[in-house]
């Protein structure tokens, strides 16, 4: 195979990035560069184009990129920047780049993107010649919209906006950083990024870093050999490898401890890993998404967390904000959970599920959900189930810190006690009520099998037990129900 040729452009004040790019593409043997020259050189004689942005430099980017795409609309664009804001990324990735690059990057990193920019770019021309289309002119067709993102149900401006940029974000591989308070959808988010990207048929793995033990963080990541350690009977190939190719998605990525993210940080930077007792070093072709409830900016500031690792993972990001601040959303989501709910369990509501009596939809608007969407679900999830009517009354409501349990007749109480209590108090409010409820629900229906309970959790019956034991739940007091079928 023919080792592709790069051309090194850079733009006017970028004399620093240009030394830097160069200084780390001179390592990559399998990288060909031809001199630094003028931008219409390299559109003749490279097979792709690296242009390197000093600062204030986007105007002239763009200008470089809509030159280079009139003359050779399939050509690689690989843009590399510096402390690059989220405007600047938006703007080159609409303009038609193929990957870009944050400074300082390392060898292998600019090995790994400059490989996939050239090979999807030598792919789209392959497919151009096999169609045989006699002119240009299907490069300014119109850009088709958006596709419909699955799960992400809203109404308002705010998400309005970040539907919008998911298609854009989804377009490269740089990694995402999705902040935002528990149950506003970040994973949904996520989702929607490796579904609408070039990964979307490779494989979506996605972990919980909170609930890693310590001391398997590495384990869990990276793998083990058999013999590695006095348990190790097997082989273990770690959520890395499982992820080729497709997306790994760290989920409370501030829950890992400093060492973790210390070998998280390598592995990012290198795109290599080496299973625990293994003396063979791996490449990993994967994208990575992080998610948060944490103000990461300020958690590095104080120490909690590395602020290098941050930097790394913050190359794009997204901000959900919460239910409160987008009620008109609130109606639309308890619609959508009420259908998905009595399709779900065979309730004689039709498909679009029961409809809310202006009692029940004035309770929910006038809630603050503390657990943000994740909670509206439970609820919803509880109405539909017990309720009795044709609709979805007041009484079916059953929310902490109103009385759902009163009828619609009855005017909406005071929220004081909600109000007064803190942020973390409702929040594991909410939290705590859901675990119980849920490891009860399952043990009923399980008869007090603990075992059977924790494999329909899809959870490890150790940590079942450690949900029970902290509620203080007894599996004796269910184990005389009859298992109910369906």
């Amino acid at each position: 195979m023919e080792v592709p040729c790069w051309a090194v452009v850079p733009l006017a004040n970028a004399t620093a990035e240009r030394r830097a790019v160069q200084a780390a593409l001179a390592d990559c043997a399998h990288l060909r560069l031809l001199p630094d020259g003028y931008l219409q050189t390299a559109i003749r004689c490279a097979d792709g184009i690296v242009l390197v942005s000093g600062s204030d430099d986007l105007d002239a980017v763009l200008e470089c990129i809509a030159a280079i795409r009139r003359e050779r609309p399939r050509m690689a664009i690989v843009v590399s920047m510096r402390d690059a804001d989220e405007f600047e990324l938006d703007a080159v990735i609409r303009a038609g780049v193929s990957d870009f690059v944050s400074l300082p990057a390392t060898c292998a990193e600019w090995g790994a993107r400059l490989q996939r920019a050239g090979a999807e770019a030598m792919s789209a021309s392959d497919k151009t010649c096999a169609a045989s289309a006699p002119a240009e002119s299907a490069e300014s067709s119109a850009l088709e919209p958006p596709p419909a993102i699955r799960g992400f149900v809203h109404a308002s401006p705010a998400c309005a906006a970040i539907a919008a940029r998911l298609p854009v974000v989804a377009g490269c591989d740089a990694s995402v950083l999705i902040v935002g308070e528990t149950g506003t959808g970040k994973e949904v988010c996520a989702q929607a990024i490796h579904y609408l990207s070039k990964r979307a048929d490779r494989p979506w793995v996605a972990v919980n870093c909170g609930a890693i033990p310590v001391d398997l963080v590495e384990n869990e990541l990276f793998g083990h050999v058999k013999g590695a350690y006095t348990n190790a009977h097997s082989a273990c190939t770690g959520l890395v490898r499982e992820a080729e190719g497709g997306t790994l998605f760290l989920d409370d990525v501030d829950c890992l401890p400093l060492s973790a993210q210390a070998k998280l940080l390598r592995f990012l930077q290198e795109r290599e890993y080496r299973p625990v007792g293994s003396n063979t070093v791996h490449r990993a072709d994967l994208r990575v998404i992080a998610a948060s409830n944490c103000n990461l900016c300020v958690l590095a500031q104080n120490g909690g967390f590395r602020q290098d690792l941050y930097y790394r993972l913050n190359v794009l990001n997204l901000t959900l904000p919460p239910l409160r601040q987008r009620r008109e959303d609130i109606a639309l989501l308890a619609r959508h959970f009420s259908a998905h709910f009595s399709r779900e369990f065979g309730r004689p509501y039709g498909r679009c599920g029961p409809a809310f009596t202006p009692g029940a939809m004035e309770l929910l608007l006038a809630h603050d959900w503390p657990g943000n969407v994740r909670e509206l679900r439970h609820v919803i999830e509880r109405a539909v189930l017990l309720a009795r009517g044709s609709m979805l009354a007041r009484e079916d409501i059953q929310i902490d810190g109103a009385r759902g349990g009163e009828s619609d007749e009855i005017a909406l109480v005071s929220i004081a006690d909600t109000e007064r209590a803190s942020f973390r108090s409702a929040k594991q409010r909410v939290v705590d009520d859901f675990e119980r409820g849920y490891v009860e629900r399952l043990l009923a229906v399980h008869g007090g099998n603990v075992t059977h309970a924790a494999l329909a959790a899809k959870k490890d019956r150790r940590a079942f037990f450690e949900l029970m034991r902290k509620h203080r739940i007894e599996p004796s007091r269910f184990r005389s129900f009859e298992h109910e079928p369906g």
